[in-house]
């Protein structure tokens, strides 16, 4: 789950972490009292969505007056917002985030991600702080610090110098002691809340060498939520499809194809993709049921793949191991018996009781195809 800017911002205060004062608006009838409350002029307005790149895209303005916050506000509440992160589409901007302008000397990031290759959290420093890290990286590796913290050990003091003396330039010793101070507020923040990343995209050095954290990001792994019931739920961009799939307890992501799919694992899902590629097609969707679905997670799975209006094919792939191919056929027949078939589906079974499960299927008396294996699959779908 992702946090807004705002809400990051919210907790990093909370938990020590100086951030300049803001307000949330959602209406402009809301801009003057926030003007009023804030210092300034000027003042930076910034679109609230879940992309990177607001900035380029035009998503964060400084105004200079009042006339200028309005018209900034005017012109971005309620708009669509598009960038590399969001897709053609963009994203609709409900919230700006109103703050008082902060004069630095110097922008760095700090950032705390977990590297699954070591399994291990990383702790990521640059002295180019405003621009996306991944491009800093390849453009100047230098300019770069990183380091692994063992979780049994935790954050000591030696690894803040490790990671300060890594980069390239090395900031000056002053900032040291301020710096490990962030880095180690920033780990607790990782930690306490189930984060799978904790970032600040600019932090701003100001003249009297303090720290203010200009922009904040984080990330909470959705399986810890449970423990965080104090964020709630954010279902801003997503598709209506996959929160209707996520409440069947489904895991569906929606794409740009004309080809439905239906897996029952993970694994076997990405597999299937590179199928439907193979055969000249794209797919429409990521549909894993999971090992022990249920009839009637099976029916949903039918109902949500055929409400996508560009579904022009469906092809289920199934690996009968733990549920018995003869049981998942069974399953499948009665859960396509009340739905109305109106495209093309091509059904391949692998797994215990094959045979028996491809038998159910075929003489079912419901209007699909049944490949023996991948190759006649892909002949099919191909049409």
């Amino acid at each position: 789950m992702k946090l807004h800017e705002f809400e990051t911002k919210e907790l990093f205060k909370r938990e020590g972490i100086t951030v300049p004062e803001g307000k949330v608006l959602e209406s402009i009838d809301q801009l003057d009292r926030i003007l009023n409350s804030l210092k300034g002029p000027p003042w930076v307005l910034k679109a609230q969505v879940h992309a990177g790149g607001r900035g380029k895209a035009g998503g964060i303005r400084v105004a200079k007056d009042r006339e200028d916050a309005f018209k900034g506000v005017a012109e971005l509440l309620e708009k669509r917002l598009v960038t590399a992160q969001t897709g053609k589409d963009g994203v609709v901007i409900k919230k700006l985030l109103i703050e008082e302008f902060t004069p630095h000397m110097g922008e760095y990031y700090l950032g705390i991600t977990l590297d699954r290759s070591k399994a291990l959290p990383a702790l990521i420093l640059s002295t180019r702080g405003g621009m996306e890290i991944e491009e800093v990286a390849k453009e100047d590796p230098r300019a770069v610090s990183k380091i692994w913290v063992n979780p049994l050990w935790g954050f000591s003091p030696y690894k803040a110098r490790e990671i300060l003396f890594g980069v390239d330039p090395m900031p000056d010793l002053e900032l040291h002691p301020p710096l490990e101070g962030l880095f180690r507020k920033l780990y607790e923040v990782f930690w306490k809340y189930d984060c799978s990343l904790v970032e600040i995209n600019p932090l701003a050095i100001l003249e009297d060498k303090k720290f203010v954290a200009l922009d904040a990001k984080m990330s909470i792994d959705d399986n810890a939520l449970f423990r965080h019931k104090e964020f709630g739920e954010d279902h801003e961009g997503k598709d209506p499809l996959e929160l209707e799939a996520q409440s069947h307890g489904l895991s569906y992501i929606r794409m740009n194809g004309d080809v439905g799919v239906m897996v029952n694992g993970a694994g076997l899902a990405m597999a299937t993709m590179d199928i439907i590629k193979l055969a000249g097609r794209e797919p429409a969707n990521f549909l894993d049921v999971g090992g022990g679905a249920s009839q009637e997670m099976v029916r949903k799975g039918f109902e949500i793949i055929l409400k996508d209006p560009r579904v022009r094919t469906i092809f289920v792939n199934i690996f009968g191991g733990i549920l018995r191919c003869d049981v998942l056929a069974r399953g499948m027949v009665e859960a396509l018996s009340g739905i109305d078939l109106k495209v093309p589906m091509v059904v391949r079974l692998e797994g215990t009781n094959v045979e028996t499960g491809r038998e159910i299927l075929k003489n079912s008396g419901l209007k699909f195809s049944v490949a023996q294996d991948l190759k006649e699959a892909i002949g099919l779908i191909r049409g």
